[in-house]
């Protein structure tokens, strides 16, 4: 009986190993999941070594090559200035990542800590902070969007402050949501009980334990950020030509839809790819937090 016990000890995993074989049991257990994930690597291998990849620059102008179908030196055709169509779809996935990157570090920065303070200290700084996120979202994220960026400008710097402006107040309340709970169970109580400064017991208990649903937002708002970055691209206050974004690539094809369709339908279907890519990786990643999902509770 001893040596079972001994040898049921010593094979038995510890907890955190069981939480992660959970996880990605169910996290990579749905084809779409895994589908997204693997779509979203490639478009962030692309993004990251453009310029090794793309066969030619995405500015280099060619006139006597202009409009182009598909062929073999040119894979999706050419624009009607020459220039190569796959190396501008490949330099705008990377536009593209970091638009999505640096909008959702900006929004989630301040939604975080706006809504950790609204959350954990109420009272009338509370109030304040939650009725201006309120207020807020009563504007459609991409009407506020277009507003900051007519007034800025376009720009990737200027569409990168729209965005991460219009995106805050959805961090915010769900970040206050979290700790109006997480403040109430029986660690942060005992960590009050010891005399813990609030900063010491936000940072180091609260909000870590919080992350789980500001992680998947993250994940869900890349799709809506790479989304609304090519609309605000696609009608002429985005990303400012010559440079190589997906929603003024759209633009550029609409004029030769019947003779070269392909300088629409490709950056549309990098678009469609890759916003569906991140929210499949979002509906897997909030599966696979959810305890109930994994089997914990």
């Amino acid at each position: 009986m001893a040596e079972r016990i001994g040898i049921s000890s010593v094979n038995e995993a510890p907890p955190h190993v069981n939480e992660l074989r959970r996880f990605f049991r169910v996290f990579l257990g749905r084809g779409l999941v895994m589908f997204g994930l693997v779509v979203t690597l490639i478009f962030l291998v692309l993004a990251i070594f453009a310029p090794q990849i793309a066969p030619y620059d995405p500015l280099e102008r060619n006139l006597s090559e202009a409009l182009q179908q598909p062929n073999a030196k040119h894979l999706l055709g050419t624009d009607a200035i020459g220039r190569d169509t796959l190396s501008r779809l490949i330099h705008g996935a990377r536009i593209s990542m970091i638009v999505g990157v640096l909008v959702v570090s900006i929004a989630g920065g301040f939604g975080v800590i706006l809504g950790a303070i609204a959350g954990y200290f109420g009272g009338i700084v509370g109030a304040v902070i939650m009725r201006l996120m309120d207020t807020l979202m009563t504007i459609p994220m991409m009407i506020l969007a277009l507003a900051i960026s007519a007034l800025l400008g376009g720009g990737l710097k200027n569409v990168v402050i729209a965005l991460g402006f219009a995106l805050i107040p959805g961090y915010a309340r769900l970040m206050a949501a979290q700790v109006l709970v997480a403040k109430e169970t029986d660690y942060v109580l005992a960590e009050h009980a010891i005399g813990a400064s609030n900063a010491r017991i936000l940072i180091r208990h609260i909000v870590p334990n919080c992350f789980s649903p500001i992680l998947v937002l993250i994940t869900m708002m890349m799709g809506t950020t790479i989304l609304a970055e090519a609309g605000l691209s696609f009608i002429g206050i985005g990303i400012t030509p010559p440079t190589p974004a997906w929603g003024s690539m759209v633009t550029d094809g609409r004029n030769y839809l019947l003779s070269n369709p392909m300088l629409s339908i490709a950056p549309g279907v990098a678009i469609m790819l890759l916003v569906f890519s991140f929210n499949m990786v979002g509906d897997g990643l909030r599966d696979a937090l959810d305890p109930r999902l994994r089997g914990v509770i």
